[in-house]
């Protein structure tokens, strides 16, 4: 992966110094990445990972999710964000957690996770979560439920957590319930305030670039580099969760 790294540090001995906002700090995508850096939605403040800094400690990031299992020619999915972060917070050191499990539904990813956070003790919980619960029709309210519990579980054990959405599918574009899922995670991270990663929107932008002839490979979302500009979109957007104390809290999505 070609990932332009971010030009703001923040040294494991100090506290990162305020920022006068997120839009300071540069664009960190490669190229062929940019077109869907909106994929980043509700930059809200991570306290526990911006303590942990703070006194110095490995951050520790526990993946959920089929992405976490992603693995190409550069390294896997994991590899991919801990390298970015590393560039961008410099003198920290991450230890990315991989439990991801391909084809798990929402409600069977619970008590592994509360299982996983008891052993290891992470600083965030990476979740890509709902492509399986849409493609297998899981009740929306249902799905809602499981995933805002589970967030305030991770909030009650000082835990932050960023979400990662639906994967593009083209054949799901006229599945009204695939696309229920994708919208209400939206919903649940706008009132958990939480930051969430809408992987299906920014696939399909790059999608879109590619059949139209752009600079990124047909297939795109499936791809090795789809993954790769994944991973550069979480990374960003834990570091601007680490530098967004002074963001005001966003107002619920109903």
């Amino acid at each position: 992966m070609t990932a332009a790294l971010l030009a703001a540090p923040a040294h494991a001995q100090n506290p990162p110094p305020p920022a006068a906002g997120p839009t300071n700090l540069p664009s960190p995508y490669s190229p062929a990445c940019r077109g869907g850096a909106a994929a980043i939605a509700g930059v809200t403040p991570l306290p526990n990972v911006a303590a942990a800094l703070k006194r110095g400690k490995t951050l520790r990031i526990l993946t959920m999710g089929a992405a976490a299992g992603r693995i190409g020619q550069r390294g896997d999915y994991g590899e991919l964000i801990e390298n970015v972060l590393e560039g961008a917070l410099k003198g920290t050191d991450v230890t990315m957690i991989n439990r991801g499990v391909s084809g798990e539904l929402a409600d069977d990813a619970v008590l592994r996770m509360q299982d996983e956070v008891g052993l290891e003790m992470p600083d965030l919980v990476l979740w890509q979560v709902g492509t399986n619960d849409a493609l297998a029709y899981v009740p929306a309210e249902e799905f809602a439920a499981t995933v805002e519990n589970q967030i305030d579980w991770l909030k009650a054990h000082k835990v932050d957590v960023v979400l990662v959405g639906l994967q593009f599918a083209p054949e799901m574009l006229r599945d009204a319930h695939y696309r229920k899922i994708r919208d209400i995670l939206r919903k649940v991270a706008s009132r958990e305030n939480v930051i969430v990663i809408r992987f299906y929107e920014a696939m399909e932008i790059l999608n879109k670039a590619a059949k139209s002839g752009g600079a990124v490979p047909a297939q795109f979302e499936r791809s090795e580099a789809g993954y790769s500009c994944l991973a550069q979109y979480v990374a960003h957007a834990i570091t601007l969760g680490i530098f967004a104390k002074n963001v005001p809290k966003r107002p619920p999505t109903r």
